[in-house]
């Protein structure tokens, strides 16, 4: 288990370098899944930056994300998809964060990043690539990965203990079938929005709001990237209430229906959120069932947001904008269609790029 090994060691290694007094990085919490990192800027103003490392490390750096919106640290962050080799490793990928960090906020270069690249180096470098060797000496990640997925397994499995045995399974199975992917060289989507959508549906699971029922979530086709969320709480004071109190003896249905769907640029870009069951008026949903909430647009999203947070502030935002369902006739769909809500969001885009947001503010719910 050279790679496990060897992560430990880097991480103690980041814990040498960057403690929690240093003034100007600090390494918070390390384990060899996750990685919370703080960065001090020039006024002294501090940002919480997280890595998660997944089941295809070393093949695939950590994915990483950042508790801020601003570009200088966003863009830094962001660059560290796009290394490959050495550089997806842990602690070259902490250097060029730092250095990038350094550059963008006009500070210097911090002067331990030397030392740390090298003692890396001599404690890394039998179980590392060196381009100069021949092919059949290059180090083989997929063997790597496989010889370190017990161990992070049995880390995981201890944090999911308190899971119901069918979140269990299904975490297990989409585990099984993202593996059977990766070894076929068949990955769907991209690694780093597989990976932060497996963290996002497995804290979905143990969040308390999830176990109280305040909604529930269904993988449409078993598939990470487009999920069903249904709304079963809402203010009980709404209006909205009382119209679900009402659909359920009309139709049986007292909850209401969202879909969700990912991108493979997730969570850099935002998902795309609609109604689809009852048709609502107010609450901001367009027509089509679209949302009207700058966080689900590319210029108010932030990667820092979870699945949860965005799916608590729609069912906020749908109170405090007067949402009633829409008891339909006839002649009117009982849903929305994915094309209609599409355009209406597109539309809802384009004018506020112009205009500004007004309603609602993202920080409110």
């Amino acid at each position: 288990m050279a790679c496990l090994n060897t992560l430990k060691q880097d991480i103690k290694t980041l814990e040498l370098h960057f403690p929690k007094s240093h003034e100007r990085f600090q390494v918070v919490a390390a384990s060899v899944d996750e990685l919370t990192c703080r960065f001090v800027g020039k006024n002294g103003k501090k940002y919480e930056i997280h890595a998660n490392i997944t089941e295809t490390y070393p093949s695939t750096p950590p994915v990483w994300f950042a508790e801020t919106e601003e570009s200088s640290i966003t863009t830094a962050v962001q660059m560290l998809s796009n290394t490959s080799g050495r550089d997806n490793l842990i602690v070259p990928q902490v250097r060029i964060l730092l250095q990038e960090l350094c550059k963008r906020h006009n500070l210097p270069e911090l002067p331990n990043l030397e030392s740390l690249e090298g003692n890396y180096v001599l404690q890394s470098e039998d179980e590392l690539v060196d381009d100069s060797e021949d092919e059949d000496e290059e180090i083989d990640y997929d063997d790597d990965h496989i010889e370190m997925e017990d161990d992070i397994s049995s880390s995981q499995e201890k944090k999911d203990n308190n899971l119901s045995s069918e979140h269990s399974a299904t975490l297990e199975r989409l585990q099984q079938t993202q593996r059977q992917d990766y070894m076929r060289g068949s990955i769907s989507g991209s690694v780093q929005a597989t990976d932060r959508l497996m963290k996002e549906l497995r804290d979905v699971y143990r969040s308390e709001s999830f176990k109280k029922g305040v909604f529930t979530v269904d993988l449409v086709n078993d598939s990470l990237y487009e999920w069903n969320v249904k709304l079963l709480m809402v203010d009980p004071d709404s209006p909205l209430h009382n119209d679900l109190v009402q659909l359920k003896e009309k139709d049986g249905k007292d909850y209401i229906l969202l879909n969700i769907l990912f991108s493979e640029t997730f969570p850099f870009e935002p998902p795309f959120v609609r109604v689809v069951h009852p048709v609502i008026t107010g609450g901001y949903v367009l027509g089509g069932g679209a949302i009207c909430m700058e966080l689900l647009t590319k210029q108010g999203w932030s990667s820092a947001y979870t699945v949860e947070a965005i799916i608590l502030q729609i069912a906020a935002t749908l109170v405090k904008g007067k949402a009633r369902v829409k008891f339909v006739g006839t002649k009117v769909p009982a849903q929305y269609s994915l094309a209609h809500a599409q355009k209406s969001f597109r539309s809802l885009v384009q004018i506020h790029e112009k205009n500004g947001w007004f309603t609602p503010p993202k920080e409110d719910g």
